[in-house]
């Protein structure tokens, strides 16, 4: 598995958002590119560096490598429907996505530490793979000796409602996809048609 060991919050600070959902992120008070010259006025993008931008946010926001990005796309491209939105119901299934969305982790590289130092079973076995495939029907959950982490209960205490496509149980630590994610239930501050576009090209 790859691992970003770059500045955090470059990608945040380049596009002026807080991809990573962090609440005190330094985007909000500096929402201008780093480095010396972030301050300049922003050149005009030309079209591939629109879809560039795009599909390297989304990249961020899942904390995917280029080569395993490029095989989601590949395989959304090659199922039924829209690429677009098959490619992001294949990113949100991850095993690290549905640990962070069930609220068990305050951020996506908490959860891919949970499920990396082998915290998380799905359907009653232990999976220490992050980009694990996460099916309908299937119940993640944290082992018995984990339930009790300080990560997870101070995640648990400052989460949200999980999303509509998942239901969980505080009390056994554990959740389960429902069914396959809508497009509209997807939140993530990207234009997925500029990604298709820029794999198309």
């Amino acid at each position: 598995m790859s691992r970003n060991t770059g500045p955090k919050h470059r990608m945040c600070r380049r596009v002026g958002q807080p991809l990573c959902g962090l609440p005190n992120c330094p985007a909000l008070k500096r929402p201008y590119p780093p480095g010396q010259h972030g301050q300049r006025p922003r050149r005009r993008e030309s079209e591939y560096g629109k879809q560039l931008l795009e599909k390297q946010k989304l990249r961020f926001i899942y904390g995917v490598a280029e080569r395993q990005f490029r095989r989601y796309f590949d395989e959304a491209r090659r199922g039924s429907g829209r690429p677009g939105d098959r490619l992001l119901q294949l990113l949100e299934t991850r095993l690290d996505n549905v640990v962070y969305k069930l609220g068990f982790a305050r951020t996506l590289h908490q959860a891919r530490q949970l499920v990396t130092h082998g915290h998380v079973t799905l359907n009653g076995r232990k999976v220490d793979i992050p980009s694990h495939q996460v099916n309908p029907g299937d119940t993640v959950a944290l082992r018995e000796k984990s339930r009790n982490l300080d990560i997870v209960r101070a995640a648990l205490e400052s989460s949200a409602e999980v999303p509509p496509y998942l239901e969980r149980d505080v009390e056994a630590r554990s959740g389960r996809l429902i069914r396959l994610p809508e497009r509209e239930e997807i939140a993530v501050p990207v234009e997925v048609e500029l990604v298709v576009e820029f794999y198309s090209r």
